[in-house]
């Protein structure tokens, strides 16, 4: 199939095209799948990219439990709509003992753990309280694991007792300032719990997660499923199979939802160019891991990545991106020095790539303050990326 077209398509497909413009924060993310949530902005640019949602208005959906940061598929975080609370709780449950096989082998056991939990529950039974403020109210239950839990990541057997409560249902976790570019928590009681009448089976919830994911990215290969999910490639298998997915072209190994063929064969490539910058984490890669898909291989030459900044390959985007229908035409960064974009294009400049990036600048300066990848990133460690893209002519 035509390079052109399928980019095109995964970019309508993901409500890049200005469909979902006037949707809430929870159709958008139902419609075109669960926002990373790392400590950065992509969340944020998700909704922005795909409805023109301010901050404001994503804080309020946050704050209104209308949408949630949950640990969900492959154990990883993401931002998921009310009616997926539960399932994408679910979803998660298979990798909420991570931490747990780590501890165990620092004479941690199961009983010490359930005991902490119920001490966080009661200790929660009085309001949201923040770690510091849970390890005050657990008094004794909570211990330090030393300098041998330094060194495998886990000082201490409270985040255990949290993961599991919050993997179960029992608990959230609330950002401190309500914003999800940040990774300052407090944690209170979640009632009723999401996970009280659900009652979905595993393999069903393996098909329903296949659905959901060729639904917001079809046509995908098997593989870039089972990278999504985490499914081994039996268990993976087995969950396309009640899809009956089809090919996307004949002996093609991207596949797609049998009731998307005929929407795909009549979708035709929009003529006109749609630029929308993008959050480093967005779906319409990150669901994928398919940057190289999305990149002409000229521009996959362009001497931006032969700077040590842009040296890591394009299995993931190395930086924010610009697109134009599904194609990646550009990288960007905001410099919160000059409060403005920094940027370079793979295409010629024009107005409409220019009033794009504006925007954006916008955008980031009155309503975020900054545009972080994910919680590490700050302005100082991305210098030699900005001052990369500034070099090459952004």
């Amino acid at each position: 199939m035509d390079t052109k077209k399928l980019r095109a398509w995964w970019s309508h497909r993901q409500g890049l095209d200005g469909r979902l413009i006037g949707k809430s924060a929870p159709e958008i993310l139902a419609e075109t799948g669960w926002a990373r949530s790392v400590g950065g902005v992509g969340p944020y640019f998700t909704l922005y990219s795909r409805g023109r949602i301010s901050r404001d208005a994503a804080d309020r959906a946050v704050a209104n439990l209308e949408i949630h940061e949950l640990p969900t598929a492959r154990g990883c975080t993401y931002v998921l709509p009310a009616a997926d609370f539960a399932f994408g709780l679910k979803a998660g449950a298979a990798f909420a003992d991570g931490e747990m096989k780590v501890a165990s082998k620092l004479g941690v056991t199961e009983k010490e753990v359930a005991k902490l939990c119920d001490a966080v529950v009661k200790g929660l039974g009085k309001g949201p309280l923040d770690p510091e403020e849970i390890r005050e109210a657990t008094g004794n239950a909570s211990r330090s694991l030393g300098e041998e839990g330094k060194k495998k990541g886990l000082t201490t057997t409270l985040p255990l007792a949290l993961g599991k409560l919050q993997a179960i249902g029992e608990i959230r976790r609330v950002p401190i300032n309500g914003r999800l570019d940040q990774q300052r928590y407090r944690y209170c009681l979640w009632r009723p719990n999401p996970l009280e009448k659900f009652r979905m089976q595993p393999e069903e919830l393996a098909t329903e997660l296949a659905r959901r994911y060729f639904q917001w990215i079809g046509p995908a290969t098997l593989a870039e499923f089972q990278w999504f999910s985490a499914l081994g490639a039996k268990a993976a298998k087995s969950a396309i199979e009640p899809l009956k997915l089809v090919p996307a072209d004949q002996g093609s190994a991207l596949l797609m939802l049998p009731e998307d063929r005929a929407s795909l064969e009549a979708f035709q490539t929009p003529k006109q160019s749609r630029y929308e910058l993008l959050a480093s984490a967005d779906g319409v890669t990150l669901l994928k891991r398919n940057t190289k898909e999305l990149i002409d291989p000229e521009d996959a030459a362009h001497p931006i990545f032969r700077l040590k900044a842009y040296g890591e390959g394009l299995t993931d985007l190395p930086s924010h991106g610009i697109f134009d229908r599904g194609r990646l035409v550009g990288l960007w960064e905001y410099d919160t020095a000059t409060e403005s974009i920094v940027w370079v294009a793979f295409v010629p400049k024009n107005k409409d790539l220019q009033k794009a990036v504006a925007e954006t600048e916008e955008y980031v300066r009155s309503g975020l303050g900054d545009a972080r990848s994910f919680s590490l990133d700050s302005p100082k460690s991305r210098t030699p990326r900005v001052d990369a893209l500034r070099g090459v002519g952004g």
